[in-house]
């Protein structure tokens, strides 16, 4: 695009981002950054130049070249660039060369001599590359669609037949969707970063249409996720995302791409919705360039049906839309199979969010003092009808007898293994057992309006708190009796600045919006146990426990309870 070509409102918003990002890059050392940085920033600066060379800094190109140089001198013998904690990473990589490629593609008929420096200097690149990422292997699901990715765009550039062969062996394993929409690993942030637009860059380059298909399948399960405040759900992922706000921005080239290509008018409201609060990725100015159609005008955007339920049943989730809230209930923890917490597993102990404008409950958590076994992470999800929802889960310590005669040795060196919570030197395996359990259910009743929970816990007498995190920026009240007198604001307690539920409600308000805490059926105790995230973590000193205005409710195993959570205030997403 010309300096002298008006742009495109989405157009603007992406050059915008990319100027700024620009400017940083020539102003930024680059000494120790990483590859997949450095090429950024050459793509960032190389796509300014291209869309509105008036614009761009003027040493764009000779910092692009730089940088360039230096990308060149983090490639190692082998082809792969060094650095990051997967070392000699195929996959890693291919993160690199995909962005290369697509500078390349940029400056295909580029006459600049200055630019086409920078295309040989990414050609020599992408060719010392190719080799291992033709044979290399991948270590996360979402690495062979990346990896794929790569080596199509690749071809693109330097047909070679071995590259397509070797694509296809990868797309043979099938992409790993469910019938739900999600990919296996859940992760809103690698559907929108990785799968999605490798998917959309494999069907382009090599004609593989079926899998535009399955990404339409992933942006309709999307559709069904985003949030009041224009984030998308993160509960069931089980990467490095799970729990956290994720904004719906990153899909806005996906589902601009889809919302054209097939008409649908509610893709077409998701890709208004993703740029409305503006463009933070520099790199959806090279999308643009690159497929000057995803420009054109979208069909008449409509919001998708959204009221009432929708439940995923293969990752445990459900999404209430009600006339004043939102509810999220999540039951799709792996830790009951996996028994430990583990990168790639899904072991966010959050149950439930609410939203009511701008009240928002962020997560409740159920917390136990119970053999270090951690929080209540549901491994139970059961429908019982429209309106509940069961989330249950066991868990056991055991004690242990003496060994059986034909089991025991002179030398008192038995087998280190492992029983569950810890190791010892004990041969576990071999010795009878007794054991202690604590069973926790959780019946969860949507309203149009909010929620109640029906909590339940039977096992020995055991601590329990039942944590309630509002999102910073309200104010929260308590009553000021244990018989439920005036409101007063809740005081932060010592040492972990938590407020304590003493009496029968509380009131959370932002502004206008508000959400109440009403409790039935419990005499809750003055000073409960703060979050305890379990033995996984404390061994190590680290925690899963989440911030914001925290309200804690107490009490002791058995115990059966309500808690009555209603909401006043702006339901839906803000036009």
């Amino acid at each position: 695009m010309g300096d002298d070509v008006e742009a495109s409102p989405v157009m603007a918003a992406a050059g915008d981002a990319a100027l700024r990002a620009a400017r940083d890059a020539v102003a930024a050392p680059f000494a120790g950054v990483p590859h997949r940085e450095l090429m950024r920033r050459v793509r960032t600066l190389v796509s300014l130049v291209v869309s509105s060379p008036g614009s761009a800094p003027a040493a764009s190109v000779d910092t692009a070249l730089a940088l360039l140089g230096e990308l060149d001198r983090l490639q190692t013998t082998t082809g792969l660039f060094e650095g990051g904690d997967n070392v000699q990473s195929p996959p890693d990589t291919a993160f690199t060369i995909n962005d290369a490629c697509d500078v390349h593609e940029l400056l295909r008929n580029a006459a600049d001599p200055r630019l086409v420096g920078v295309r040989d200097a990414l050609a020599t690149i992408i060719r010392k590359a190719t080799p291992p990422l033709l044979t290399g292997g991948v270590h996360t699901p979402n690495h062979r669609w990346e990896l794929g990715a790569a080596l199509a765009r690749i071809h693109r550039s330097f047909p070679d037949r071995r590259l397509v062969d070797r694509v296809d062996e990868w797309l043979a394993e099938a992409v790993d969707i469910d019938d739900d929409g999600y990919y296996s690993e859940r992760s809103p942030n690698y559907a929108s970063a990785v799968t999605n637009p490798s998917l959309l860059a494999i069907a382009e380059i090599l004609e593989r249409p079926e899998l535009r298909r399955i990404v339409e399948r992933n942006l309709e399960l999307t559709l069904a996720l985003i949030h009041p405040d224009r984030t998308v759900e993160s509960l069931p992922s089980r990467r490095q995302d799970q729990g956290a706000r994720f904004p719906l921005s990153p899909y806005a080239a996906p589902f601009r791409s889809l919302a054209l290509s097939t008409g649908r008018r509610d893709f077409a409201w998701a890709a208004e919705l993703a740029v409305a609060e503006g463009v933070d990725d520099p790199g959806l100015l090279t999308e643009l360039l690159l497929h000057p159609g995803l420009d054109d005008t979208l069909p008449d955007a409509e919001a998708p049906e959204r009221d009432g339920t929708a439940v995923h049943r293969g990752v445990s989730l459900a999404v209430h839309r009600g006339a004043d809230a939102d509810t999220v209930v999540y039951g799709g923890s792996d830790h009951g199979s996996q028994g430990r917490i583990r990168s790639g597993l899904a072991n966010d102990p959050t149950f439930l969010r609410l939203f009511a404008g701008g009240a928002v409950l962020d997560s409740v958590r159920l917390s136990r003092t119970f053999f270090g076994l951690g929080p209540f992470r549901a491994d139970g999800f059961r429908v019982l009808d429209d309106a509940r929802i069961e989330l249950s889960e066991r868990v056991a310590a055991r004690y242990y007898q003496p060994l059986p005669p034909d089991r025991r040795r002179d030398d008192g060196r038995y087998a280190l293994t492992d029983e569950g919570r810890f190791s010892a030197a004990m041969s576990f395996p071999e010795r009878p057992a007794e054991e202690v359990a604590l069973q926790s259910r959780v019946v969860v009743v949507l309203r149009d309006d909010g929620a109640d929970l029906e909590v339940a816990l039977d096992g020995p007498s055991s601590p329990w708190t039942l944590e309630l995190a509002f999102r910073d920026g309200g104010t929260l009240r308590v009553a000021g009796s244990a018989v439920d007198g005036d409101e007063v604001d809740a005081r932060p307690r010592p040492g972990d600045g938590a407020h304590v539920l003493t009496g029968r409600h509380a009131r959370y308000t932002c502004g206008d919006d508000a959400i109440t805490v009403g409790l039935d059926g419990l005499d809750p105790v003055a000073d409960p146990a703060p979050y305890w995230p379990g033995e996984d973590y404390a061994f190590l000193s680290g925690t899963d426990a989440v911030g914001g205005v925290r309200l804690l409710v107490g009490g002791m195993v058995p115990a059966r309870f309500t808690v009555r959570l209603r909401a006043t205030g702006t339901a839906g997403i803000a036009a």
